[in-house]
């Protein structure tokens, strides 16, 4: 391993280098054409590399994280520790930090397990929240003292005094099927995403039910239900610091909701649409102002901006083009976006000074379709004994069972 030459080429994992081409024919994950030429009119946001000035960064395959035997579906950093969750019912903690050594029993790092899937996990304090395959939200206390012992699980939602209190009015039933009906506060598919409130007292879910949920972290009461907010299955969610909640579906589109002061329930403030696929993943930067999303097809990642302060408005920048297959997971970590595709790599870019984004760096090694990432500031390690440029830690699940952990170091610019 070693530094990275140019912006376009990749880092390769030592030991998986040779996998990063196969399954290239894929049918479960062809673009489609129509999908690419719909594209074509949307401009290109990465330059050519002659047209790149800065110092190329350095990037470094740490480690991979084995002890999963089934996909990993969801990751999750909180302190020191990483978290994932897999397509089994596993949630495994790992130590954020690659020098560690690994455990030695591969089931002493299990906290929690004998559930569905977990698609999406989120940690608030001393409390883990997941969301499963079998449409429910579970709730467990994080052991800060010893970290490796299995977690309680103190709230499955809806929960038992929610479902109690909703369930002798007829008001409260909804027709889910044509002879099946249940109470509103009820998910009946799989929880694809969760994301919290920027003062963390509200919990969003979306589901494949085509609705979306809002929580009270507090107690777990289910305080609204967006009852087909979507046409189809919503994939992904995020919600922006002015409370501005962004949704994601595989009806292609991407929709825009706002809950106003004096209001009991959100209200779509508007809808996107340039997606010729399903919508897999969002992403917001931190201040809100631009908006990535990613497709089932093309291998493009559109750049949303906001065009005033409402939200109500977002225009379409360009596209960030390299994936040839489909976009699975987004992350974005200081002015940086992370992406993983069903092409088996982990892309990262760069925001530049106006609407152009560079490539810094292709990640290859998985196996698998790289299904969830997440990144932070390395601050344990700088590039120089003048600390100058930022270290990130990568770190990307897949379908091939394994979390691999990677190191890119950016220079000034």
């Amino acid at each position: 391993m070693g530094f990275l030459p140019g912006p376009n080429l990749p880092c390769h994992a030592d030991d998986q280098s040779q996998y990063s081409n196969l399954g290239s024919n894929s049918s479960s994950f062809n673009s489609s054409l129509s999908s690419q030429s719909s594209l074509l009119s949307i401009p290109s946001l990465t330059p050519s590399t002659q047209q790149i000035e800065h110092p190329a960064p350095a990037c470094h395959h740490l480690s991979t994280l084995k002890g999963h035997y089934s996909y990993i579906f969801s990751l999750a950093l909180t302190g020191k520790h990483l978290y994932s969750g897999s397509s089994n019912g596993e949630i495994r903690v790992w130590s954020r930090d690659p020098s560690s050594s690994a455990p030695k029993n591969p089931l002493s790092n299990t906290v929690a397990e004998g559930y569905s899937a977990v698609k999406s996990i989120l940690i608030l304090g001393d409390k883990l929240f997941s969301a499963h395959q079998d449409h429910k939200i579970r709730v467990w206390k994080i052991d800060h003292i010893t970290p490796h012992q299995k977690y309680k699980c103190i709230a499955t939602l809806p929960t038992v005094n929610d479902r109690c209190m909703r369930l002798f009015s007829a008001k409260n039933y909804i027709q889910v099927r044509r002879h099946k009906k249940c109470t509103w506060i009820h998910h009946v598919d799989t929880i694809a995403a969760l994301a919290l409130s920027r003062d963390s007292s509200l919990l969003y879910s979306v589901s494949w039910d085509r609705t979306f949920k809002v929580w009270k972290t507090s107690n777990f009461d289910c305080l609204e239900s967006m009852w087909n907010a979507h046409d189809d299955a919503i994939n992904a969610i995020v919600v922006s610091n002015d409370a501005h909640v962004y949704t994601g579906s595989a009806d292609k589109k991407i929709k825009v909701w706002k809950k106003n002061e004096g209001e009991k329930k959100h209200s779509l403030l508007a809808t996107l649409e340039k997606h010729k696929s399903a919508v897999n993943a969002l992403a917001l930067t931190i201040d809100g102002s631009i908006l990535y999303s990613g497709a089932a097809s093309n291998g493009s990642i559109i750049v949303w901006e906001k065009d005033g302060s409402d939200g109500r408005h977002m225009t379409v920048a360009g596209a960030l083009k390299g994936h040839n297959k489909a976009i699975l997971c987004l992350t974005v970590v200081s002015d940086f976006l992370c992406s993983g595709s069903a092409d088996k790599t982990v892309r990262i870019w760069r925001r530049e000074i106006g609407k152009s984004h560079s490539l810094l760096a292709v990640f290859e090694g998985h196996k698998g379709p790289v299904k969830c990432l997440a990144a932070a500031v390395d601050n344990n390690h700088t590039r120089d004994t003048t600390g100058s440029g930022t270290s990130y830690l990568i770190y990307s699940g897949s379908l091939d069972f394994d979390v691999r952990v990677w190191q890119i170091w950016v220079p000034p610019f």
